[in-house]
């Protein structure tokens, strides 16, 4: 995993999701987590505070945004430059909130997504898992950290797992790119252009049918399975381009069709929304 640490302490992992392709992952996804957690609330006798796992929580914009709306959030990041990061906007959103006179929960550790002993079983309400998945390589490791994240969430319980997918990999970095030739020559891509990933190349590339694989090896339920950025990544330049009312357009017409199969494979990633069972 060293690479990975080089890596994102270069990444600026602050920024991507501030960018307009980015936004789009960003806005689809906490779309999606704000409408579970409502129906988690709403499954929930007591009055209590919902419980969040944020695994592989880079820089915290998804967890400390969360700890702001008033959830007890946890997160968990490998890199420790991502987790200092993490802390200093973590210290800044809850001066923020202290001074409006809102509560701010927010615990970050160190850790890694296959190994999470400091958690007991049945913790978590909600679970994310968005980031380990790019960067844990086969199916076996893919199932230890789905694993520990269903351990510690609870039956019943939401877990969101993001994955890089196979066919943007095939299409930018093999055609758009010009590395098809080289791919296939060194045995980088199968007959059938599965994309072979190693630890070196820091990211991991799937199929629906490879995520369907790993989810049958948990006790997890699939509830949906949608794409958070769609063809946005495809086509970052003219994003760029679009006005603020056409951007929005954008988002409008993205969010219609994220959950539609046909526009999972190609896309960048893939979000697989799962139920605890």
């Amino acid at each position: 995993m060293d690479e990975l640490t080089a890596h994102y302490n270069k990444f600026n992992e602050d920024k991507r999701l501030m960018r307009r392709h980015g936004q789009v992952e960003y806005i689809t996804s906490m779309k999606y987590i704000h409408k579970y957690l409502e129906i988690l609330q709403g499954e929930n006798a007591k009055d209590t505070t919902l419980q969040i796992l944020d695994i592989g929580a880079g820089t915290g914009r998804y967890a400390v945004e969360l700890a702001k709306e008033g959830y007890d959030v946890t997160a968990v990041e490998y890199v420790k430059y991502n987790l200092g990061r993490l802390k200093q906007n973590a210290n800044v959103a809850k001066k923020e909130c202290q001074e409006a006179g809102k509560e701010f929960l927010l615990q970050a550790y160190q850790g890694d997504a296959r190994k999470l002993k400091r958690f007991a079983e049945d913790t978590f309400d909600l679970t994310l898992l968005f980031g380990p998945m790019y960067h844990l390589f086969g199916e076996d490791e893919k199932v230890l950290a789905l694993k520990e994240a269903r351990r510690v969430t609870k039956t019943g319980g939401i877990i969101f797992v993001a994955y890089c997918m196979n066919d943007y990999a095939i299409l930018t970095y093999g055609f758009k790119e010009k590395h098809i030739k080289e791919s296939v020559e060194n045995g980088r891509i199968t007959e059938n252009f599965h994309v072979v990933s190693e630890e070196k190349d820091l990211y991991d590339y799937v199929r629906l049918e490879d995520i369907d694989a790993v989810n049958a090896r948990v006790s997890v339920e699939r509830i949906k399975i949608i794409t958070p950025d769609g063809p946005a990544n495809h086509i970052r330049p003219v994003l760029n381009k679009l006005d603020e009312e056409e951007f929005a357009l954008f988002l409008q017409y993205h969010l219609t069709v994220c959950e539609r199969g046909d526009m999972m494979g190609a896309a960048a990633h893939t979000l697989d929304i799962l139920r605890a069972v």
